[in-house]
C-alpha cells in the first residue's frame, strides 16, 4: 500500500467509525429502553398479585423486576457510552 493511501485511510476511517459506533450504541440503547418500558406493566401486575402471599407470585415479581431493571440499565448505559464516544 502506498504512503498516500495509508495516510488517507488513517485520516478518513476514524472519522467514519466513530459516528457509526455512537449510532450503534444509540440504537441498542433505544431497543433496551423499549424492552424495559414494555416490562413495566407486567411488573406492576405481578406486584399487585404478590399481595396474595403465594410464593410463585413473589418469584414472578422478583424475576420480572430484575429483568426490567436490567433492560433499563443496559439502555441507559448504551446512551451514556454513545455520548462518551461522540465527545471523545
Amino acid at each position: 500500500m502506498s504512503g498516500v493511501a495509508k495516510k488517507f485511510l488513517q485520516t478518513v476511517v476514524p472519522g467514519i467509525i466513530k459516528p457509526l459506533l455512537s449510532l450503534w450504541n444509540e440504537m441498542l440503547g433505544f431497543l433496551f429502553l423499549v424492552f424495559g418500558l414494555v416490562l413495566v406493566r407486567p411488573v406492576w401486575r405481578s406486584y399487585q398479585e404478590m399481595a396474595s402471599g403465594d410464593p410463585a407470585h413473589i418469584v414472578k415479581f422478583l424475576l420480572s423486576a430484575f429483568f426490567c431493571a436490567t433492560m433499563l440499565g443496559f439502555g441507559i448505559h448504551a446512551f451514556w457510552k454513545a455520548r462518551k464516544i461522540s465527545r471523545s
